[in-house]
């Protein structure tokens, strides 16, 4: 079980803050060491992180869903889960996908309190986030907790809302990767890799990570964090190279900064934002199609996206994306000379030909 979870853990591509990621690699290092919790101490860990995270189970409030993300965020369950009272894509998408089904349904409320997790799966639930916009208005609220895959996620909504103590950010990707080869040796074991097919064990933790093994793992981090960022920049309507240089450098921030950088729309509460989005008071934004780079301002794609926010209250729609130039105006096409005029055009190309003299 547990050389199953250290797969999960070592050597792939992390949007989870640091002292989280600290924290799990320390639960695995006690359990290679040879330490191991009872039973007893199992299930008295899961119950605590249980009660301190609240509820699995997304509710309703009148009208609105309200859809949990508490926790280390995992792809299926596993013990990382059980141990942190964490979530989970699989039941995250199964709960926004009946809420969307729900015709009693007339707001989504996502609760989130995370350091984010495992990136396995976040995109992909990333996308049909961003892809519900339009059907039903979605409020994310940082309450208090909002990093790294959760932001992500939260990202997508229509609307993000900071609680007044809420933390917001930590937009990056973390691998870790630990080298057990200097405990092997002052227990006297030594370990051998019989293997088919030149990097089947590369990475592994009984020696020092290689260069070559090294870049290969940072090429998975930064392709990943690319994809962090190009999501969160269709997501709040924003250019990638502004949220890269702007908040996508790993930091966490308070509210009124998240507010003042585009990373959150509005600081409140949570029962303010479940009372505003119940009344109808949060908008919905809904993507056209992507306009040609040769048409869009810069950013790293090549390609813009224009958003819409419309506003219930206002009954107005105004544009939040970037500035789309506009298309350069088609050449006139040639005028036909008028009648007396064609044959003076002949005379000129017949003299031009021959030389002949005006």
């Amino acid at each position: 079980m547990y050389s199953h979870v250290a797969r999960t853990v070592f050597g792939v591509p992390w949007a989870i803050m640091p002292d989280r990621m600290a924290a799990i690699v320390e639960v695995i290092g006690l359990r290679v060491a040879g330490g191991r919790w009872d039973a007893t101490e199992i299930r008295e860990r899961v119950a605590a992180v249980r009660d301190e995270a609240g509820p699995r189970n997304g509710r309703q409030g009148g009208q609105v869903a309200v859809i949990p993300i508490y926790g280390v965020i995992a792809h299926r369950t596993n013990l990382m889960t059980e141990m942190s009272g964490g979530s989970t894509v699989q039941s995250l998408r199964g709960m926004l996908r009946q809420a969307l089904a729900d015709p009693g349904v007339t707001g989504i409320v996502f609760d989130v309190d995370s350091p984010g997790g495992a990136v396995d799966g976040i995109p992909e639930l990333a996308a049909e986030i961003r892809a519900a916009r339009g059907q039903k208005p979605m409020l994310a609220i940082a309450n208090t907790l909002c990093a790294s895959a959760a932001y992500w996620l939260a990202s997508q909504a229509d609307e993000i809302v900071a609680s007044p103590s809420a933390l917001v950010g930590s937009v990056g990707v973390v691998a870790v990767h630990e080298d057990y080869s200097a405990a092997n040796e002052r227990a006297g074991v030594s370990v051998t890799y019989v293997t088919a097919g030149k990097y089947k064990a590369e990475g592994h933790h009984d020696a020092p990570l290689d260069d070559e093994a090294r870049g290969h793992l940072q090429g998975l981090v930064d392709g990943m964090y690319k994809q962090f960022i190009d999501d969160v920049a269709r997501g709040r309507g924003m250019t990638a190279a502004a949220v890269r240089d702007g908040f996508g450098q790993g930091r966490v921030v308070m509210p009124a900064e998240a507010v003042r950088v585009g990373m959150v729309d509005r600081v409140g509460t949570f029962d303010d934002g479940v009372a505003r989005i119940a009344r109808g008071k949060v908008g919905m934004r809904a993507e056209t199609v992507q306009a040609p780079a040769s048409f869009a301002t810069s950013t790293d794609s090549g390609w813009g996206t224009v958003s819409f926010y419309l506003d219930v209250e206002a009954e107005s729609v105004t544009a939040t994306s970037p500035v789309i130039a506009p298309e350069p105006p088609a050449p006139e096409p040639p005028r036909e000379p008028q009648a007396g005029q064609a044959q003076a055009v002949a005379l000129a190309k017949a003299r031009a030909r021959r030389r002949i003299p005006s």
